[in-house]
């Protein structure tokens, strides 16, 4: 069962400060210490103009260096910032690492705010050893406020579960809320456990994670250029190591990680800017996910059918529209069900026998939705998760850099 009161994971601590990196007077700068051997699994952007520490952070993890702290701020993405981003970058990483005694490629940077503007490099650098002065291994909820940017509410998941006897403990924290359309994962989040897993394993459990969580989720369409998700792994728990897929705990290790990151996924689109309604696209009978994926993102991408569902207005057409133009080869268009709630409002390339506008108005009109789309074609189904466009979203970024 997830809740949302972070567990303390030991091996991590975590340091928080207000660096007036942007807005003075709000937490901006975050460090996270790892102690020896903690192993750490990243997954970035798919963005072509990707963030000078998005580009060095998956170089320092591929190249299999001991990770020892992460460091994030928020107000300047350092993004789209040429070679004096990417050398602020570096001298960000070098500083923290002069003052833990470790070398700069076991430093992973992360930024998020506005793009194409310099971090203000020396008020980070001012910033470092207050982090590094108050880090304490139960801040996750001073952390999870520290990387915010149009975020209303900090994002928080924890949970445990039981592998070979020894209970392993799992929190996250994720920031995401504008500019959100996943292409691995659109926001930064940080997971850690104190499970005993081996890398391998690890960087197979970020995949399969990532592609059920924050890969189904979206706000707007917009992938951004920092996106980072990070899963790190202390070894403390005492559990009988993880290795592999067919090591005993690994099935309940996956369903425990999956279960956090599913829940900060649906937090960062119930946190959507301007969001009113939380909407859940079911759509099965596909022939492979690829198509399924097709249709629903297509859905959850129209803006025609998300300003429907800002207005609970049921206007179908949007939505058979969206299926339609959403690339799938050969669709039968007869044998496509749509289903809103408990309502089916479309089928036989029409109107519902019994359909109800009345129904449809009210179902539009509830916190949580559920579309349910049938191709008719194949087995496969998959769900993602989507938010209305309100007007609020325009004046959110509209004002976005005031």
């Amino acid at each position: 069962m997830v809740n949302h009161h972070p567990v303390q994971i030991k091996g991590i601590t975590l340091g928080v400060t207000s660096a007036g990196i942007r807005k003075p007077g709000r937490k901006d700068l975050l460090v996270i210490r790892l102690e020896d051997d903690v192993k750490v699994a990243g997954v970035f952007t798919t963005n072509q103009f990707r963030a000078a520490p998005v580009i060095l952070a998956e170089k320092f993890l591929k190249d299999k260096n001991p990770i020892k702290a992460l460091i994030v701020n928020t107000g300047f993405a350092n993004a789209g910032t040429g070679d004096m981003g990417m050398q602020n970058a570096l001298s960000v990483c070098e500083a923290l690492g002069n003052l833990i005694s470790a070398p700069v490629e076991s430093v992973l940077p992360f930024s998020t705010g506005v793009i194409m503007e310099h971090i203000p490099v020396d008020r980070i650098l001012a910033g470092l050893p207050v982090c590094l002065d108050v880090q304490r291994p139960d801040s996750w909820g001073d952390a999870a406020s520290a990387i915010m940017t149009t975020d209303l509410v900090e994002k928080i998941a924890s949970t445990s579960a039981q592998i070979g006897g020894q209970q392993v403990s799992i929190t996250g924290i994720a920031k995401g809320s504008g500019m959100i359309k996943p292409n691995m994962a659109t926001m930064l989040s940080f997971v850690a456990t104190d499970a005993n897993i081996s890398q391998n394993a690890l960087n197979n459990i970020l995949k399969t994670v990532t592609d059920r969580t924050f890969n189904c989720i979206s706000v707007d369409g917009d992938t951004s250029t920092n996106d980072s998700f990070v899963l790190m792994a202390s070894g403390k728990a005492g559990n009988l190591e993880i290795t592999d897929e067919s090591s005993p705990g690994y099935d309940d290790f996956l369903r425990a990680v999956t279960s956090v990151c599913e829940d900060l996924a649906k937090q960062i689109v119930r946190d959507g800017e301007g969001a009113t309604k939380f909407i859940e696209i079911l759509v099965d009978q596909a022939e492979d996910e690829i198509e399924a994926k097709k249709v629903a993102f297509a859905i959850a991408h129209s803006p025609l059918v998300k300003t429907a569902f800002f207005a609970s207005d049921p206007n179908l057409g949007r939505i058979i529209s969206a299926i339609g133009a959403s690339g799938v080869s050969g669709l039968d268009v007869k044998k496509v069900t749509v289903k809103m709630g408990d309502l089916i409002v479309a089928s036989n390339a029409g109107p519902a026998p019994g359909y109800s506008e009345q129904r449809a108005r009210e179902i539009m009109s509830g916190r949580d939705i559920k579309l349910h789309i049938s191709l008719g074609r194949g087995t496969v189904s998959s769900r993602i998760w989507t938010c209305d466009l309100s007007y609020d979203y325009v004046k959110i970024n509209a004002e976005y850099r005031s």
